[in-house]
This record gives C-alpha cells, structure tokens and sequence, in this order.
C-alpha cells in the first residue's frame, strides 16, 4: 500500500459513546470511513469507525445490514482467582488505520491494533464485494493471545423491526424474501441468535466477558447473530438471496472459489475504468482525493438499476433514526450534478447511462419526482423545477460533447420544457427542500435548460421556449433582487440577490419565509441571503463582474462565511435549521443548520469565474474529508464536543460521503484546468454573453407585473381558457378577446408591442367561463425608443 492512501483513525474522530453501550435498535452511523462495491455487483458494503456498517442488496436503496462489528476476547478467559480479563470492542477502541492499493481502488483494508491487559493485538480486514456473487468477504487475520468475535445486526428489508435469525450450520436471518448467511472458512464457535438488548452476543460478552450462549433461534424482532472464529486467519462470507438455501449457496460457493480470485476480478475490473479518467493532480493530496471523488460517484451508481445514482449510501444522524429512506435514494439534482462530473472526468458513458434512466423515469406530465428508489418507485413527491430541468441539460451536455442522442431524447425534452414553461418560474420546492417560491439557483437552471434545450423542439415551440427563457432571464432581478434594505445598507452595496421570493400570494420580496426546521420561525424574505445565486454565473447567464454578482458576494461573505481550522466554510442560508442542536444531539426534526462543504465549491467557482485561482477552496473541501477521504454533507461549526466526536471543520452527524460534494470538488478541479464550469454549455452562455432583452413579458399569476418596458409584447397565460376583459388609460374602450390554447398547453393572449405603444396604461380582468376573477389590474406600459432587434428574434421587429 502507498502512504497517502492510507489513514488513521485516532483522536478527534474517535467514536463517543451516544446513549446506552451495546447494539441499537436504529441505523449505524452516518460518519462513514469507507463504501465499496464490485463494477458487475448488486451488493454495496459501507465502513464506519473500523468496522461493517450498512450491506445494500440488491440495488443501493435497499440496506439490509445494519452492521457487523468485531469484538476480541482473551485467551485464557479467567486470571488469576477466576477473575475475567475482560474484552476489547474494537468499535469503541477507534484505534486503526483505513488503507486502499490506490484512491480509485476501493479495496479497504481495515487494520486494529493496541493493547489490553498488558497484552498487544492487531486484527487486520480486508472487505471485498464477491464480483460474481451476491456475498461479501471479510478476509480477516489476528495476531495476539485474544480469539475473534463477530456480531451481526440484521436489519433486511430496510427495517430492524420483525427479523428472524437462525442458527443452522452458519448463521442466517430472514424477513420479507430477503435472506442472509453468515458463514467462515473455519468452525463457528457459541453461534447464537439473539434479540437485540436481550441476548445478543454484546449483552453475552458484558455478562460474561465471553460468548456462553447458543441460542438456535431468535425473533420475530430486532435480532443480532454472533459467534466466536476457530481459526485465527479465515474468511467470512456474508450471502444475499431470497432464499436460506440461496443466501447459503453464495457465502459458500464464495468461499470455495476463495479471496484470491474474487481480489484479482475486483482490481481487473476497477483498474480499467480508473485509466480512462482524465484528472489533474495540483497536489498528491488532491491527485489523491481527485481519483478517490471519482470512484465515489462510481460506486454510488446502482447495478440492477443502471443510472441510479444514489446521494449518498448512508442514513444522516443513523445512530438516532430507523428512518427507511435516508439518502439511498435518487434526486435529480444529485444525479445530474454527479454525472456532469463524470463527464468531466472522462467517463461519459456513465454520465449516458443517467440520461437513459431519466428517460425511464421521466412522469407523463414532464417531470421527475422529487426523489425515488433506484427501481424509480417513489419516495417523496414534491415538485421541484429544477429538477425538471437538469435531465435537459444532461441531455444537452452529452451532444455538446459529442455523443450521440439516445433514442426518445428529443420527446424527453419535449415534455420537459413544457412542463417548465407550464409550472415555472416558480416552484412548490427550492433546490433545498424547503420552501415555494422563485428562486435564484431554480429559475437559472430553468432559464439554462430551455435555451439548451430548444434544439429538440418543432420551430413554434422552439420559438416559444427561448422567448420564455429570454423573458425570465430579463426579469430575474424583479423577482430575486432587493435594494436599499438595512442589510445593504449596514454593508454599503445598492443591492443583492435574495435566496428566494415568495409567492405572490405570501407578499413576494415584501413577504417572509418560514423557517423549515426551526419551530415555525420566520425570516423577511429580503433578509434571506444563499449561494444559490452564484449558478446565475456558473450557467452563463450573467458575468462575475456583474455589480449585483459582486455585491451580493460581499453579502454571502459577510452572513454566512465561517472560518474554520478547515478553511472557510459556509451556511446554506441565514437561520437553516438542518442541523445538530447546539448542544451537539442529532438533528430530530429541528436544530442548526450547520456548514457545507459543497458550497465551498460554488464559492470556488466564483472566483474562477472572476478570475482567481480557486485552490484554496480545493483545500478547505478537502480538509473536510474522513479519515478515509469520504466528503460530507455538513462539518461542525460550533467549539468542539469531544464526547460526540464534533470539531470544528470535520464531519458532523449528517451524510457521508454525500455523492454531490466529491461531484462538486471534481468539477472545480477540473474547471481550474479548463476556466470553464462543467455546466455551462455552449448555447447558454453565447446566448447571454451580453444583456439581451426579451420580445415578450408574460402576465401570470404567481409572476404578475405592475410595468412594462417598451417595446415588449404583452402576453396573459393561462393554464385554463379564459376572456380579457379589458381598457386602456383607465377603462377607456372596453373591450374583450379570447384566449386562444397555444404551444405547451397553454392558453394564450398576446398584445403587440406596437399596439401598446398607443397607451399609457392597460386595465383589465378575466372571466374564466362564466365566473370572474373578482379583481381589477392595471399595468403601466413605458413609452421610449425602439430596442435593437437580435438576428434570431425576427419576430421582434415589429416595433
């Protein structure tokens, strides 16, 4: 093994205790050291404080271990005077080292060692996910006067709750068709099945300092299996199936044709896929960390479901939950982030696979769900725009590199587009989860995807989808941009862009937002700063040179920049409450939000933008890492608490690794080579290298406008059909038109410019059938000199 990827595991990250010694009814740990999996394998193995924790079968959305920990008892069990020596949970002794043959290898090697009683040990792990079967091995090999002790926690089916576990010449458990077998190359030794808190093998070794019970059977219920190995060095098998005798025939066929021939496939395989990455290295450590974020990203896509990439294999604060989904389950977002980076990385084939997921997944109105299983069955169901939109700009990213369509994508888009044109710019969800409204980082995203997007579509809706794009893109400050407020003031810029509006209905940027996670608190709309904006540059559709980029940069730094031993870190916005209580217990529903490394990232892009060299902020994202390299969700921010294992700068109880910080590592590094952020695309940024002003405004009524620039169409929409009812200069010559259903499925009624021109003033309501809206509207409509015309909008020479 190589020195860098190696690393210790002692010290700050040493496990706390957190609750009650001995086995837990709920998840591991989310604060992984270390996640595998064979390239052809349906079976993912996590590692957390040394030892097993989460085994997903047979896709990455479905954990059916909780874990499998590894206890030491001595030789010679009673001293002197039949006292007990006692025993080492090696768990709790946090002393080890976590090694890999190469960052992209994720082949770990777990090694224990010190000392008890006056006596030193050393046990040393291999895990290897079988390439041919559904089985793990555990190649294991201890040294000292102790014998090795394994307790298992099955959790199958996702749940702790209703397993039966077994003893039958290996040990098995069983719930809902899902099966396990646990079995060695030697004897094992006090098998037993037990129910957890009970009698289980922990509460045995706290009783006894050994393992003296053999129960044969245990359950229905939470329930552990343990036993002591014969043999000093062996290998364990760990079999899946729906089957005893199948789970059965995997751990033993795996032990048959042995450790040795499964590592060789495994690193065969593993081995031609990192030579076709493409990743500089400005350092070792980020060479290192670089090729460690790319296999990362690689193992969270799933085998039975191709393009699944998951968030995360892990369960945030899982030592305090048993909650079913965690972050085993596939967003758009995520997955569209993550692929980008692969394209980026030289792998774009991964990135295809995704594409074609997405055009399996895709819901016959248009847009994804919020997140689903691997299998693509739901989990949650908001709407989130955005994440309607990314697919397109995969899709978009793909051709732009040189790849060919795959088939349907042109009718993919098609229902895409529509449905952002149909729902947008609003959103029932920001691209946190949380709230309604416009939101910067979502309506850019949008904006992206219909300008990228439109070269699939026939020319009327092509047309139609780039003037909607030009129309948001022009009028984003009206909705996401704040002046003269005592924030602006206190700082001496004009203005900044908000982390979200409002609806209309909840007074827009005159309104407040309520905070998601903090016990119904509620913060004034334009007091409520993000990142989010910085995807306004990072798509292409304003320079970093901006004075609204640089002014609302001079905000962010101010509000939600923390400086940690790390580096400086950031907030998701002012007041998030997803986080751990202050005093360091797990997030349950409410607590602090705390920093994210990701946004590092989207600060770094920034400054790539502006012209620096983003290597600090490479830095500071890796000094977030594991000991094992893993990128988390969160880092703490508060003064340390050792007895819950939170320093400031280093992972918290949230995700880890969390599949879109090592995607947003990777794309930084690699923008630094190339100045150019993975997701702008070409049509975007041409399109908006310069202000462009848009041929048509758009009455709706989450979007109302109160004024009109010349020289603009004026277009009411309408997902029903409805009548104007309207006059001009103040109810002067009533009149009434009919809507007329237009492209997307909307029904539309347009005003030429150089009709408008005439007047000062438009007043007007609607009928929709025979019921009226029940109020009055009036828009104001500028009068001045005829705007340049852009070649491809012809249709805007009318003024």
């Amino acid at each position: 093994m190589t020195d860098i990827p190696t690393f210790d595991r002692i010290g700050e990250d040493a496990l706390a205790p957190s609750g009650p010694a001995g086995l837990s009814p709920t998840w591991s740990s989310s604060d992984k050291d270390f996640v595998t999996t064979s390239l052809g394998s349906r079976l993912w193995a996590t590692l957390g404080h040394g030892v097993l924790n989460e085994v997903y079968w047979p896709s990455t959305g479905e954990p059916q271990l909780r874990d499998m920990t590894f206890y030491l008892v001595m030789d010679g069990q009673d001293g002197p005077g039949g006292a007990v020596q006692g025993w080492v949970d090696l768990k709790r002794a946090a002393a080890y080292r976590l090694g890999v043959p190469a960052p992209h290898l994720p082949l770990p090697t777990v090694t224990h060692s010190g000392t008890h009683a006056g006596a030193d040990y050393r046990l040393t792990l291999e895990v290897l996910p079988d390439p041919q079967r559904d089985a793990l091995l555990v190649r294991y090999a201890l040294d000292g006067p102790f014998r090795l002790v394994v307790i298992a926690a099955p959790h199958l089916g996702g749940t702790g709750q209703d397993n039966v576990a077994w003893v039958d010449g290996a040990l098995f458990a069983h719930h809902a068709g899902h099966v396990l077998c646990l079995s060695a190359t030697g004897p094992l030794r006090r098998a037993s099945a037990g129910v957890v808190g009970v009698s289980d093998g922990w509460q045995d070794l706290q009783a006894h300092g050994r393992l003296t019970w053999g129960y044969t059977r245990a359950g229905p219920g939470n329930v552990a299996l343990s036993a002591e190995l014969e043999d000093r060095a062996g290998t364990l098998a760990l079999g899946f199936s729906n089957t005893a005798r199948g789970a059965w025939t995997l751990a033993r066929g795996a032990l048959a044709e042995g450790y040795g021939a499964a590592e060789q496939e495994f690193l065969r395989g593993w081995g031609a896929w990192g030579d076709a990455l493409k990743l500089p290295a400005p350092d070792p450590a980020l060479g290192q960390l670089a090729l460690l974020s790319a296999a990362v990203l690689k193992m969270h896509e799933d085998r039975t479901y191709p393009g699944a990439i998951v968030a995360s294999l892990s369960v945030p604060w899982g030592d305090s939950t048993d909650t079913l989904g965690g972050y085993h389950l596939v967003w758009p977002r995520d997955a569209t982030l993550a692929a980008f980076a692969l394209i980026a990385a030289g792998t774009p084939g991964d990135a295809r696979r995704v594409l074609a997921r997405f055009l399996a997944t895709q819901q016959p109105d248009g847009h994804w769900l919020q997140n689903t299983y691997p299998s693509g069955d739901p989990f949650w169901t908001g709407l989130q725009l955005d994440e309607t939109a990314f697919p397109v700009l995969l899709a978009a990213k793909l051709r732009e590199e040189g790849l060919e369509d795959l088939p349907g994508t042109a009718e993919m888009v098609g229902r895409a587009l529509g449905f952002v044109v149909r729902t947008g710019p609003t959103s029932d969800q920001d691209r946190w989860e949380e709230n309604p409204g416009v939101n910067p980082f979502t309506l850019a995203v949008a904006v992206a995807a219909l300008a990228a997007g439109a070269m699939w579509l026939p020319e009327a809706e092509r047309e139609e989808a780039l003037k909607v794009a030009d129309e948001w893109n022009e009028r984003l400050e009206s909705w996401c941009y704040v002046q003269d407020t005592p924030l602006a003031q206190e700082l001496e810029v004009a203005g900044y862009y908000v982390r979200l509006a409002p609806p209309q209905r909840d007074g827009g940027l005159g309104g407040t937002v309520l905070l998601r996670n903090r016990m119904g608190e509620t913060i004034g709309a334009s007091a409520l700063v993000s990142l989010d904006f910085s995807y306004l540059t990072r798509l292409g559709l304003r320079q970093a040179d901006d004075p609204r980029i640089v002014d609302t940069l001079k905000v962010v730094d101010h509000v939600l920049r923390v400086p940690t031993p790390s580096g400086d870190l950031y907030h998701r916005y002012n007041d998030d409450g997803y986080g751990e209580h202050e005093d360091g217990r797990p997030f349950d529903g409410s607590g602090i939000g705390r920093l994210w490394p990701l946004l590092s990232g989207e600060r770094g892009h920034l400054a790539l933008l502006s012209g620096e060299d983003p290597l600090p902020y490479l830095r500071t994202i890796a000094a977030c890492a594991s000991p094992g390299g893993l990128l988390p969700e969160q880092v703490w921010d508060a003064a340390p608490i050792p007895e819950r294992g939170l320093y400031p700068g280093r992972p918290s109880g949230s995700a880890m690794p969390l599949v879109w910080t090592h995607a947003e590592f990777l794309k930084l590094l690699l923008a630094r080579e190339t100045g150019r952020p993975a997701e702008l695309l070409r049509a975007v940024g041409d399109r908006y290298a310069r202000p462009r002003d848009a041929a048509e405004w758009r009455w709706r009524n989450e979007t109302p406008l109160r004024q009109l620039p010349p020289g603009r169409d004026l277009t009411f929409e309408s997902p029903v059909a409805f009548t104007l009812h309207f006059g001009w200069d103040g109810w002067q010559d009533v009149q009434e038109r009919q809507a007329q259903c237009g492209t997307f499925g909307l029904w539309l009624l347009t005003f030429r410019a150089e009709e408008l021109r005439a007047h000062g003033s438009l007043n007007f309501t609607r009928r929709f059938g025979e019921a009226w809206e029940g109020a009055d509207h009036e828009i104001r409509l500028e009068r001045g000199a005829a705007r340049e015309v852009t070649a491809d909008q012809p249709d805007a020479a009318r003024s």
